[in-house]
This record gives C-alpha cells, structure tokens and sequence, in this order.
C-alpha cells in the first residue's frame, strides 16, 4: 500500500519541503511565478528550460486541447544567461534549473551559470518539438551519458529528464546513471500532432508536438517500470496528470512533478497531486 505524508525529503542529492514538485515549463517563466508555487505548498520548483542561447520558440499556435490531454509545441522559448537574475531572490530555496543544449560543452556552459545558486539541474534531454535539441540527443544512449557527464561534473546534483518517445528507455536510463546522473525524471511529453480536417492542415505552428495529460498515465508508468529494473538512482514520476498519479510510486514510493493545477484564490494556479514519500533509492 502507498502511503501519501508531507514533510521534507532528500531526492537526487537535494533537499526538497515535500515529495511534490512543479514540473519544468509550468509557471516556472520568473521567479516571482517560482516564489508563488513554493509559497502554496510545493516540496520544489523546476524552472522552465534555459539554453545557450534566447529563443522565442515556435509560432502560434503553440497549444491546442484534445481529448485527454493537450498537445503543444513552445519551442524552448527563453531568455537565456539573463534568467540567472531571476533567481536572487529565491536563495536557500529547493530551486532545481533546468538547462538544454546541443552538445555537451553548451549543456555545461550554462549549467555553470547557476552552479552557485541553484539546488540541482535538469537536464531537458527530452522535448520532441525542438529541433537539435531535447530528444533529438536523448534518443542517443552515448550523448546522454556525455552530456550528463559534462554537467555532472560540476558537482550540482544532476537530474536527467528522458522522453519516451525511445525504443529502449531503460537503456538511456543506464547512460544518464553512468554518466553521474543524481536523479532521473520519467518522463516528458509524447509526440503527437493534430490536424484540422476544415483547415486541411496542421493545427499547430510548428506541425508537431508533445501531448501531457492523463492520456499519457499508461506511458509514464511503464516508462517508470523500465527504468526501475534498469538504474538504481532515484526515479521522480512526471506526466499522466491523473487521479491514480499513486500508481506511478507503485511499492518503491517516489518523488513526483506535476504540471496539472487547479485555481485557487490565493495563486492563480496551485499543484493538485498528492505528495508521494521517497524509497530506499
């Protein structure tokens, strides 16, 4: 049986309030957005992705709700080397960065701009709308072991966040561990794309995207399986979004991200899943 408690917990080399985290890219834009969700409960904030460089993404429509889900394609947008300000006010917080590149020397340079104030990195090895990056190197078990490697090095608890999209993911699971992995995050959105029968084309801007939402539970949950025989680092739940999100802890008892939120009048958004105490890994 699962047991469901709040209090602090230790995951991947960092100090978290509670077992329930908000995912990358969900209100983690600023740190004010940061400092809200912190303030309403959550255990710890992962940031939206920060690359080497600006993006503003991909042109609209960038989301579009479907049954069971909602499928978007954001195109990484994001400021850059500028979101370090970001985070002054929010020291001695469980502020965990998420960070992509496309080679392991730019996943390095920008981990090193918040090694001195951010509790951990997430490596983003997992988009599946952003060309050249995300799962573009996640599919590739040596990329990510290096990848992982280069920030790992730093001596930053390193979590790496996989896709499913991946014939094996147990086997990129083993590349991120041995490649000093702290913590892995299972999983990110999976490729989907919509089209617009009256339109007669696709519906998004960029063709295709990543679908979220309890659609996905089935495929997170077996994505967590996998690994679990695959890896002996701590594995943190992340995609479904759904009432049995439990299930994702099975008997081993894990972290969770969520990214689904209800409103509430103190926080335009608040994380609705339950907290999930960690195992013995």
């Amino acid at each position: 049986m699962v047991a469901l408690y709040p209090g602090p917990a230790e995951v991947g080399g960092i100090r978290l309030k509670n077992h329930l985290l908000l995912a990358a890219g969900i209100l983690g834009t600023t740190g004010a957005s940061l400092a809200r969700i912190l303030h309403n409960g959550a255990g710890g904030v992962v940031t939206k992705s920060i690359g080497p460089s600006p993006k503003e993404g991909h042109p609209g429509p960038c989301l579009i709700v479907v049954d069971g889900g909602i499928i978007n394609a954001m195109g990484l947008p994001n400021p850059s080397a500028a979101f370090v300000d970001e985070l002054t006010a929010l020291a001695g917080e469980p502020v965990i960065v998420s960070i992509f590149g496309g080679t392991p020397e730019e996943f390095r340079t920008v981990a090193g701009w918040f090694a001195g104030t951010a509790s951990g990195l997430e490596l983003n090895l997992s988009c599946p709308h952003a060309e050249g990056y995300g799962a573009a190197i996640g599919s590739d078990p040596a990329l990510v072991e290096e990848c992982t490697r280069a920030v790992a090095s730093l001596g930053v608890p390193t979590w790496v966040k996989l896709t499913p999209n991946v014939a094996d993911i147990g086997a990129i699971g083993a590349a991120a561990e041995r490649g000093g992995a702290d913590a892995i995050v299972a999983v990110n959105t999976v490729k989907a794309m919509r089209i617009s029968t009256a339109l007669r084309r696709p519906v998004l801007g960029n063709r295709f995207g990543g679908l979220s939402g309890k659609a996905i539970f089935p495929v997170a949950v077996r994505c967590v399986y996998d690994l679990y025989e695959a890896c002996s680092i701590p594995i943190v739940g992340c995609g479904g979004g759904h009432r049995r999100h439990r299930h994702l802890c099975c008997d081993r008892k894990r972290p969770l991200q969520s990214g689904r939120h209800r409103r509430t009048r103190d926080c335009g958004v608040r994380p609705c899943m339950s907290r999930c105490p960690q195992g013995s890994r």
